[in-house]
Order: C-alpha cells, then sequence, then structure tokens
C-alpha cells in the first residue's frame, strides 16, 4: 500500500490508535493475551520503519492524484443539497503548479462512488471472484465501482495557480471561480459548461481546453494569495497581493468594477482575506507583518482599518477564518501557533493551541459545528479540534501533554497546503498536498 499515514484518535475515549507497521503487530503477553496497540504520536521515523492508518478510526479514506501538485482547491456547494449516507459524490475545482516546462490548468472534477472503507474491501473482494467469468471489458467497468470515481476537465491556465476560490452565489448558466496567478493577475472563469459536461460526457478529458476567462484584473502589482467571495452580497470579491494592496471587486452586469485605491495599512504582504459572514461591509485580512485587521469597505480606503491586533503571532500570519456562527476568527502562522480571536475583545487571543511543529497552511471551521475546526501544517498533519471540550487539564500520551481539545491526527500527505470541509456532508474533509488528494471523514466529527 503505496498510502502512508497516521492519525490519532479522538482523547476523551475514542478507542485505539495507528501504530508503526511491525511495531505492535502480533505482539503478546507472557500469559499469551494480546498487548493493546498503543496511541502514536508524531514522531519522526527509521529507516525501517513505515506508518500505516487505523481504519477503524475512519468511516471514509480515499486518495486520488492529478496530473499535477494541485495547491489551492474549493469544494463546490453543488445542487444535491445537505445529504448523508453513501456512496458520496462532491465537486470540486484546483488549480495546478506544474512543474517547469509543463501546462498548468484549472481543473474541474467531480468525484464519485466514495464509500466506506468495508463497503470498498467488499466490493473489491466480490469483482476478484466474478473476475475469472468476465471479459476484460466488463471486468474493467465492474472494478470501477470498487474504488472512487474521478470525472474531470482541464482549463489552461496561464502561469501557476497559487490560490482558487468558489463564488457562493451560482446560476445554473453561470458559476464562477476565482484563481490568483503566480504571473501576478486574476482571473474569474465560468465553469458551468465544464460542470455540465462531467453530467453528460461522464469521461475524464486527457486535453487541456483553452478557455478564455471571463474576466481579467491585471491591476495588482505583484502576484498575491489572499482571495474571498462575499456570502452576503452577490459577486463581492477581495483579492490581496504580496506588495500589501487589497482590491474590492464589485460586480457590474457582465464584468466587475475593481477600485483603484487599495486598503494598504499594512506593512507587508497580505497573505489571506475573509469576509465577515453577517456584516456585509466587513472584512478581515493577516499579514506577513504580524497582524490581522478588521476593515469597513464604506470608509475611505486610507480610513477603512478599523481594528489592528499589531502582534497577533511571533511571526507571519498566513491564515485565518471566519466562524459562521460565532464572533471568532482562527489564525495560524509561522509560529506553528493557532489562535482563536473573540471579535467582541481583540485586545488578546481567546484560546491558544501549539501542536503542530511548522508553519500552518489552512484553518477551517467546521460549517455547522460552531466549536469544531481543522488545521493543516508544514508538518504533514492535519489536526482537528474542538473547543467544546472544556476541561484545561492536559491528556499525557507517552510523556507528552496533549491538548484535550485536540481530537484527531490525521497524517499521508507530503506538503499538506489547504484543507476544507464540505458544505452539505456533514464531516467531510478534503485536503490537497504536493502529491496527492485526500477526501475522510473520522468517527470523532
Amino acid at each position: 500500500n503505496e498510502y502512508k499515514s497516521y492519525l490519532r484518535k479522538a482523547m476523551m475515549g475514542m478507542g485505539d490508535e495507528e501504530m508503526v507497521e511491525g511495531q505492535n503487530e502480533g505482539v503478546s503477553t507472557e500469559d499469551g493475551s494480546a498487548k493493546a496497540p498503543k496511541t502514536y504520536l508524531p514522531k519522526d521515523l527509521k529507516d525501517d520503519e513505515e506508518l500505516v492508518p487505523d481504519m477503524s478510526a475512519y468511516e471514509m479514506l480515499h486518495t486520488f492524484r492529478c496530473r499535477c501538485s494541485c495547491l489551492s482547491f474549493d469544494i463546490l456547494k453543488d445542487r444535491l443539497g445537505k445529504r448523508s449516507g453513501y456512496p458520496v459524490t462532491l465537486y470540486a475545482v484546483a488549480g495546478t503548479q506544474a512543474e517547469r516546462g509543463k501546462k498548468n490548468s484549472l481543473v474541474v472534477m467531480k468525484v464519485s462512488n466514495l464509500n466506506p472503507e468495508e463497503e470498498s474491501k467488499k466490493k473489491k473482494d466480490d469483482e476478484e471472484e466474478e473476475s475469472e467469468s468476465e471479459s476484460d471489458e466488463e471486468d474493467e467497468e465492474e472494478g470501477r465501482k470498487g474504488k472512487e470515481v474521478i470525472n474531470s476537465t482541464e482549463l489552461y491556465h496561464n502561469g501557476s495557480v497559487n490560490r482558487v476560490r468558489i463564488c457562493p452565489h451560482s446560476t445554473e448558466s453561470r458559476v464562477f471561480v476565482s484563481t490568483w496567478s503566480d504571473k501576478g493577475k486574476v482571473h474569474i472563469w465560468n465553469i458551468a459548461p465544464q460542470l455540465s459536461g462531467l453530467e453528460t460526457d461522464g469521461q475524464q478529458g486527457k486535453d487541456i481546453s483553452k478557455v478564455k476567462p471571463f474576466y481579467t484584473f491585471g491591476g495588482h502589482v505583484e502576484e498575491g494569495y489572499g482571495m474571498d467571495w462575499s456570502t452576503t452580497r452577490q459577486g463581492y470579491l477581495l483579492t490581496g497581493d504580496c506588495t500589501r494592496h487589497i482590491h474590492l471587486w464589485t460586480p457590474r452586469e457582465s464584468d466587475w468594477l475593481v477600485s483603484q485605491s487599495t486598503f494598504s495599512a499594512h506593512g507587508s504582504s497580505v497573505e489571506d482575506l475573509q469576509w465577515s459572514p453577517t456584516e456585509e461591509h466587513v472584512f478581515a485580512s493577516c499579514s506577513t507583518d504580524k497582524s490581522i485587521r478588521i476593515w469597513d469597505d464604506r470608509a475611505q480606503s486610507h480610513k477603512a482599518n478599523m481594528i489592528t491586533v499589531p502582534d497577533a503571532h511571533d511571526a507571519d500570519v498566513n491564515v485565518i477564518n471566519w466562524n459562521r456562527m460565532e464572533p471568532f476568527i482562527c489564525s495560524g502562522g509561522d509560529d506553528g501557533v493557532v489562535k482563536i480571536w473573540d471579535l467582541r475583545q481583540l485586545k488578546s487571543h481567546a484560546a491558544l493551541f501549539k501542536h503542530h511543529s511548522g508553519p500552518i497552511t489552512s484553518v477551517e471551521w467546521h460549517p455547522t459545528d460552531s466549536g469544531v475546526f481543522g488545521v493543516s501544517g508544514e508538518d504533514n498533519q492535519i489536526s482537528l479540534w474542538d473547543l467544546g471540550v472544556e476541561t484545561t487539564e492536559p491528556v499525557v500520551i507517552e510523556d507528552q501533554e496533549v491538548p484535550p481539545q485536540l481530537l484527531f491526527i490525521h497524517q499521508g500527505q507530503k506538503e499538506i497546503k489547504e484543507l476544507h470541509w464540505h458544505p452539505h456532508i456533514d464531516g467531510l474533509l478534503m485536503s490537497t498536498s504536493l502529491d496527492s488528494f485526500n477526501v475522510f471523514k473520522t468517527i470523532s466529527v
């Protein structure tokens, strides 16, 4: 199995953890009884050690790859609505970061037939039994039933894709996606035809289509990463670049009016942007200047910075995410620290969690559980947290103190860049990294 990962189940009595392969397998005590598996916490592996997932801690876990690494993606709020049960189908859009000499693209994908591990294994076993009596063609078709089915189409993108975000407001004929190019331009794409094609064609495209963006803005001085669509005002977009400038996009009938005067109070690169989910003119930003700022776009740009947290982290603030139900913002920095900020009193953080051993690359609140959030880091880990665990007493595992709010650790990807919860499927997470996508659901959330 090429997939290598490890995890930590919920601390509060959720059961055993996975182990290093071969380390505890088949181990028994003097009386012949089997030893209980030990909780495994992240550490450096020896050359002959390999970590494998304990599938009893997952409801579902799938791994797949695209043609090139995709270091940013977003999940579509599809028309299937809120749902549960299996098999699962999801729609996502990702942007590639191809090696030199290869073409970059915007990948529109439909991932279907996502089943729990037991169901996938059963189907695979059934297929193996039937394969002897079936033709090669029939066997190939049946073989797809036991694993995920990926249909995708690619649109040529000029330059690597720094960030991808899907507009939350869409129609049958218009589904807008924004991309930040490392060439310094921001593109808007209408992917409605591609989504329709995935439903009718049912095949994975091998060629990269040269489709022109719906709109392109080249007014940023340099490339950037900050980007967010408003959920309260249809078609409003924010983009921030590495020279500290933030532009506001106002939709018109067939394009956007992008502000020439910029929000430029940050001292250096704008790393992330988040619209308020309740106040339509308010947004937040974070920067490599270590600050988090709250803005009001109704004010003149040089007066719009209403609140500043000057040293929110001890290093660059990489990512922020605004809670959809509570007045909280979650932030992650190069210091490996995750902080929770109460917008009613921003003088100091409401909570601080130090678990990751590398810079934080993504944070996101659960869409329906206001106390749960996910975090990814450059230490190749995804951690899931629950603020509803009120005790402050740490859990001690292998002489290490672990925050009781830490529910779960997932690993198996290299250089994890982003994670997103599915907006309609409770507890389902998708993540992207240098080597793969993961789609999984744990028993903890």
